[in-house]
């Protein structure tokens, strides 16, 4: 399915990045792991990667910083010639209810989880339009439509890489390249599995199919929208929530 494509996941040593890591090279791809802190992780996944006879590399950089992620994205272009598919996972939480949120928990979600977005795409963008090609994928966010007591910074972070989005796939998408934002509900990962058992019995109250997600959920949708199966797709938000924002 995505066989000989270059595929670059940000933030992917671990959870949803590092699910859809496996899944992309599962179906073929060269997936290019990005992380910052969690090197043991990374290389794990790597190893794990080659063992089951995928391709994949992993490459530190910090999304957050222009002129790295610059160079992250050029030296991928150096070794491989191209880049056809781009995952902005990366992302952080700084929680807490606003009166008592620190301006530095607020940057710092922002500068992640949504310049880091725009740096990737502002670096990937020029080689993907001198390719005629290209599948861009935007981990956003239910909250990002619905909002979340205690997730202002995270809650805007999200909604803004839903704007940023469309916009950008009504600018590039007469050159064949697809623009398109996965917007996970609760799935189990680390970040739910530190909630406690009442928080969990009031966030299943809400969602329909009365069950959180997994991160294999969020891998095929991930897969789906960077395979040749939506080439007619772009500037769309998938909900995977099990209908809580339906």
């Amino acid at each position: 399915m995505l066989n000989e494509k270059i595929a670059v996941i940000t933030g992917a040593s671990r959870g949803i990045g590092a699910a859809i890591a496996k899944k992309m090279a599962e179906n073929g791809a060269t997936v290019i792991i990005n992380y910052q802190g969690s090197v043991q992780a990374a290389q794990a996944l790597e190893a794990e990667i080659r063992e089951k006879g995928g391709k994949a590399v992993t490459y530190k950089c910090d999304v957050s910083d222009f002129d790295k992620c610059e160079k992250f994205i050029g030296d991928v272009v150096k070794e491989y010639g191209r880049i056809d598919i781009l995952v902005n996972n990366a992302g952080i939480t700084r929680d807490g209810l606003l009166m008592g949120m620190k301006e530095e928990d607020f940057d710092s979600v922002i500068k992640t989880n949504l310049k880091g977005a725009f740096n990737c795409l502002k670096a990937v963008t020029p080689i993907m339009l001198k390719q005629k090609y290209g599948k861009i994928v935007n981990m956003a966010s239910v909250v990002g439509v619905v909002g979340n007591p205690g997730q202002v910074n995270y809650c805007a972070s999200k909604a803004g890489l839903i704007g940023m989005t469309k916009s950008l796939a009504k600018e590039i998408g007469s050159r064949n390249i697809t623009v398109n934002a996965i917007a996970p509900g609760f799935i189990d990962t680390d970040m739910t599995k530190i909630l406690s058992d009442d928080q969990k019995k009031k966030i299943l109250s809400q969602i329909p199919l009365n069950k959180f997600g997994n991160v294999e959920d969020i891998a095929n949708v991930a897969l789906f929208l960077g395979s040749e199966n939506s080439n007619y797709i772009t500037g769309q938000v998938i909900h995977v929530d099990g209908g809580m924002a339906m």
